[in-house]
């Protein structure tokens, strides 16, 4: 098993999205020519979790989107973040994370559902959402005219930090203001 731990690790450090199981299982098998049991697989990458879960490391290995990833321990998060705002140009708008929201919520939604719920136009934000590849097209729907489905895709669990869509946060979650403004509260 040690020996897998360096090629797991180096697999997870070059790719560019989590990396499942069973990816890292087809390439290990391929690569040494024998069948590795997953138990096998999932002991040597909770060495590597314990590794970098240790003080000297600032990032460390997390199960995200269905898969693994290096990303940066959130003691580093406002470095981080202060290097991306100076870098990173391009991010979403208030609409486009509101046509998200809706359609992970809704999912599989149309746009013109999705249009309902904002009260405005959205193809726009669709189409820029598709680019950003965060939404795909799950099918049509049933509906007249067979409108196109939509629903969040992997990137969008690995942009927002998601194990699974599940762990959205649920309406419950959302606190309510404690006071509005121009209301007088007791």
């Amino acid at each position: 098993m040690d020996t897998l731990v360096p090629h797991i690790e180096s697999l997870i450090f070059t790719a560019d999205s989590p990396l499942t199981l069973p990816e890292i299982k087809s390439v290990l098998d391929a690569s040494f020519e024998t069948p590795f049991t997953e138990t096998v697989l999932l002991q040597a990458i909770e060495t590597l979790k314990l590794r970098y879960a240790s003080e000297p490391y600032a990032f460390e290995i997390v199960e995200i989107a269905n898969g693994y990833r290096f990303l940066t321990k959130g003691a580093f998060q406002k470095t981080v973040g202060t290097y991306l705002k100076q870098t990173v140009k391009k991010r979403l708008s208030p609409a486009a994370l509101e046509v998200l929201s809706v359609i992970a919520y809704k999912q599989p939604v149309s746009k013109s559902e999705v249009e309902q719920i904002r009260g405005v136009n959205c193809d726009y934000a669709v189409q820029k959402l598709l680019e950003k590849e965060l939404i795909i097209i799950t099918g049509r729907s049933e509906a007249p005219g067979r409108p196109l489905l939509y629903g969040t895709a992997e990137k969008f669990m690995d942009y927002f930090g998601l194990k699974s869509i599940k762990d959205l946060p649920q309406p419950k979650d959302f606190k309510e203001p404690e006071s509005n403004i121009g209301v007088k509260t007791e």
